[in-house]
């Protein structure tokens, strides 16, 4: 192996697991940054998968014409109201918002379901830059605001975790999807390796780099392939990461605990039946599964 060549990593790392004397702040606050009109449901998703993945305290951040459809989506989390104008497009002073309530936070969660109206991107690069020592996941519409991917995130204190599908990586690297299994991880791997990111590059055997470690999911099947699968899989990274895993950490086991609770949704269900709401039913069982591997 050449000395540029990443790392195979091919054990799951430790799960943490409850102290008898914890309580939810021992646990990590999330805040989900998520949900427009028509999408509120990515934001009820991500939400949901935090709390079974064990975050202490969640809390959903959307714009106010959503907030009762997803406060109405669980009674366990908080939310917050984004302020916005009468067409749904984001108020001034909106990413100030949340950029407050972000830095009340231990992670943040953002992209799914926020859309892609012209407003949506100078939220995301505002939130992003100005809470640069938070713990932050980017999915869906978060990734698309921050496509093509720039240099000026890469001096974070801390790694953001990007989690893709091949298309919006297409979108952030500025480059074709890569048409091989090989070719997918080593453009994976340069990405990490340039950007200073954690990738979670999506897809049958999901692609876990930081640039210099390389792990592939063995979990999952195709009744994943269904709207909604990535927002419930950014929460589960997400309170992973609220319960002090590293970022590469918690993106391999969340990677493989959501496929995990996807095989057994399918062996219950089918893969065609299969939906991204029977997710987070079937998470307790995979977090199982993973206590009795250890």
């Amino acid at each position: 192996m050449a000395a540029t060549d990443p790392t195979p990593v091919n054990a799951l790392p430790p799960w943490p697991r409850r102290a008898a004397d914890g309580h939810k702040g021992s646990y990590g606050t999330v805040l989900v940054v998520g949900g427009s009109r028509g999408m509120g449901g990515a934001a009820v998703l991500c939400g949901r998968a935090a709390l079974r993945a064990g975050a202490g305290l969640v809390q959903v951040a959307c714009p106010d014409g959503v907030r009762p459809l997803v406060a109405a989506g669980c009674p366990c989390y908080t939310t917050f109201g984004i302020r916005q104008h009468a067409d749904g497009t984001f108020a001034e002073g909106a990413a100030g918002d949340v950029v407050e309530w972000g830095r009340a936070a231990d992670v943040l969660a953002i992209g799914p379901g926020l859309g892609q109206t012209p407003d949506v991107a100078p939220l995301v690069r505002a939130v992003v830059r100005d809470l640069p020592k938070t713990l932050t996941v980017v999915d869906a519409d978060g990734l698309n605001a921050l496509a093509p991917f720039a240099d000026e995130f890469r001096s974070r204190p801390v790694p953001l975790i990007l989690t893709p599908h091949p298309g919006e990586f297409a979108r952030l690297s500025g480059e074709p999807v890569p048409d091989s299994s090989v070719r997918r991880e080593a453009a994976a791997v340069a990405f990490a390796a340039r950007f200073g990111v954690v990738l979670v590059l999506k897809g049958a055997g999901t692609v876990v780099t930081d640039g210099r470690r390389v792990y592939q999911n063995s979990t999952g099947n195709p009744g994943m392939a269904t709207g909604g699968a990535g927002d419930v899989l950014t929460g589960v990274v997400a309170a992973l990461l609220g319960q002090h895993l590293t970022p590469f950490d918690a993106a391999v086991l969340g990677v493989w605990v959501h496929g995990r609770a996807g095989d057994l949704a399918a062996a219950a269900l089918g893969q065609t039946a299969l939906t991204a709401a029977d997710l987070p039913e079937y998470l307790p069982a995979a977090f199982r599964d993973l206590e009795a591997r250890a």
